[in-house]
Formats: C-alpha cells, structure tokens, sequence
C-alpha cells in the first residue's frame, strides 16, 4: 500500500517538471538581435500641419450630418458605417 502511494506521489512530482520543459522546447518569434528591424527601415516622413479638429457640440454635430443627413445608402436603401469603395459601371 505504502509503495503504491510512493509512486503516486513522485508521478505528480514529475508531471510539472514535464509541463514547465515543453515551454523551453522551441523558439518562437526569432532571436532579440533583429528586434525593431522594420521601423527602423522606413523612412522618416515629417507630420503634415492640419487644421484644428472639432470637438464637443461641434464634432457630434459633424458626425451627425455625416451618418444621417449626408448618407449614401447602398442596395436595398441600406446604410454601411466603413463601406468598402466600388468599382463603378
């Protein structure tokens, strides 16, 4: 009885020890040495002055008149908020 409970026990013991070495067993994404390669690739392009955004009464008053006054509705008199551009006749 004792020994049965023995073995029980040093199985346990090992199953973590199994879970914890199946995380070291490959490499994932590649090594550190080539971290930050592609931004540091692209060209730096200057921020292109803008004018001011609105904000409060004013933004929701553009946003309105954006999806309710000013719609275009597609087939079927429905409204898509992020239409895709169609290729026209």
């Amino acid at each position: 009885m004792e020994e049965r409970q023995e073995s029980r026990v040093e199985s346990e013991v090992k199953k973590p020890s199994l879970l914890l070495s199946s995380f070291n067993m490959g490499k994932v994404h590649g090594s550190l040495a080539r971290a930050g390669k592609v931004k540091s690739q692209t060209p730096k392009v200057a921020k292109q002055e803008k004018k001011k955004a609105k904000t409060g009464r004013a933004k929701k008053r553009q946003v309105y008149n954006r999806r309710f006054v000013n719609v275009t509705t597609q087939v079927g008199g429905k409204r898509r908020m992020n239409p895709a551009p169609t290729a026209g006749p």
